[in-house]
């Protein structure tokens, strides 16, 4: 796990890599690796959401669980999927609501939300890593705490951000939030199994954009292209 983390959430974050949670984790995935697993998504894009969108500039916080285990999908970013591979069932339905939210959306042909990231939403799963086609394999041996403490430092240290939490996994978070000064966003995950009891007709990305223009922000761009 290389420290090539973007300058601003070093300063958040760096002590984290020295808990002894963090080197268990960093033993852990040494040792798939040496079992010859393989790991989604590859090292250099674990902690893209961080990257792309640094800690200061965050204004939008889009909490995912796992990252996808299929080969090519993941590369560090909730809900993404790099270009080429087909966009996955969740994302579909996300597009779907887009495409009735917000005024003149149109469905990209591809599944890559980096565009997202680079405008300050921070599209962060629960746990980064994963093992190629084994789903949840690498839930509870230490991301959870680490991706907390991003939610925790995001909420005691910035002011009116918009976190967005789909589905039961994602709204435990709401514990750590100081709902005084942020606003969240609550609403079923977008999967097929869940997306017409609530997710659809939420209007998370109009929502998101009435606050920000609120606070006198820029809203966001939800359009991929």
């Amino acid at each position: 796990m290389p420290l090539n983390l973007d300058k601003s959430w070093l300063t958040h974050l760096e002590p984290e890599f020295d808990e002894a949670y963090m080197k268990a984790l960093k033993t852990f995935l040494l040792e798939e690796k040496q079992q010859g697993h393989e790991i989604y998504p590859k090292s250099t894009d674990v902690f893209n959401a961080l990257d792309h969108t640094p800690f200061d500039k965050v204004k939008v916080v889009i909490l995912g669980q796992d990252p996808y285990h299929g080969p090519g999908q993941a590369h560090g970013l909730s809900f993404s999927v790099q270009k080429g591979v087909t966009v996955p069932p969740s994302l579909k339905n996300i597009y779907k609501e887009l495409s009735t939210d917000i005024e003149g959306f149109k469905t990209p042909d591809h599944g890559n939300l980096t565009q997202w990231a680079d405008q300050g939403v921070l599209l962060l799963n629960a746990t980064l890593t994963v093992r190629a086609r084994t789903p949840g394999s690498h839930q509870k041996k230490g991301w959870e705490m680490f991706t907390d403490k991003i939610i925790t430092e995001l909420s005691e240290k910035r002011t009116g951000l918009v976190f967005i939490l789909w589905g039961a996994y994602a709204q435990k978070k709401i514990v750590l939030i100081d709902t005084s000064k942020h606003t969240v966003i609550i609403a079923p995950h977008p999967s097929p199994f869940s997306a017409y009891t609530g997710f659809f007709g939420s209007q998370p990305f109009s929502k998101t954009n009435a606050q920000l223009i609120k606070q006198g922000e820029r809203p966001i761009d939800w359009q991929i292209s």
